[in-house]
């Protein structure tokens, strides 16, 4: 089962943030980074969902303020790499944007370009703080928020979903697929589930960011 944060291991970059309006208007609470700044991993999302505040313990980031603590992709995504050999502080888990992105009727939408430059700060603040062995952006959104940083674009998002990206301005980046998706896509590339996972486990190896032996 997968470990639910410390809510002492909540990384808040500032106070409060009122950068993006229509977010600010939409939150419950900013959902920092989570882990330890000591992490072989940071672990990317695109933005805190809508969680649901009658939930247990996993209520999502927009109501615990912290990334990947809801029940189905925070718990997904937590039990993948802690099912790799990862323990909890080898892991760090954080969004491109902070904040969640309401579409109106209590659902997500996409950030816009905008409230992902406006965040992008926080994201790289993140990075050079924790200096990880690799950053590993689940599905398109992150993996673009990232690489944004770099001026350069993602030409065809499977095509990158465990290729590793080495770029001169951050460490390495090994995209995968968002975990709320992965049941969708995984067999587009001629993957079971279980050799996905056994996939990104030698891919992390070889990129010298595997679990501690």
């Amino acid at each position: 089962m997968a470990t639910f944060p410390d809510p002492e291991d909540r990384n808040p970059l500032t106070a409060d943030c009122r950068r993006c309006p229509a977010l600010v208007e939409d939150r419950t609470c900013i959902s920092w980074g989570v882990g330890s700044l000591g992490a072989t991993l940071v672990v990317v999302g695109e933005a805190p969902g809508a969680g649901n505040p009658e939930a247990d313990r996993w209520q999502g980031g927009n109501h615990t303020g912290m990334a990947y603590t809801a029940r189905h992709s925070g718990r997904r995504v937590r039990d993948l790499f802690e099912g790799l050999g990862y323990a909890p502080e080898e892991l760090y888990f954080t969004n491109a944007v902070k904040c969640f992105p309401s579409d109106g009727e209590g659902s997500n939408r996409e950030p816009t370009p905008e409230e992902r430059a406006n965040c992008r700060p926080y994201l790289l603040e993140e990075l050079r703080e924790i200096d990880p062995a690799c950053v590993v952006p689940t599905g398109r959104h992150a993996t673009e928020s990232l690489l944004a940083a770099t001026d350069r674009r993602l030409d065809g998002f499977l095509d990158s979903v465990l290729t590793p990206i080495e770029t001169d301005e951050l460490p390495p980046l090994l995209p995968i697929l968002h975990p709320s998706y992965q049941d969708v896509w995984v067999s587009r590339l001629s993957y079971e589930p279980d050799e996905y996972r056994q996939a990104i486990g030698k891919a992390l190896a070889d990129l010298d960011a595997g679990p501690p032996a």
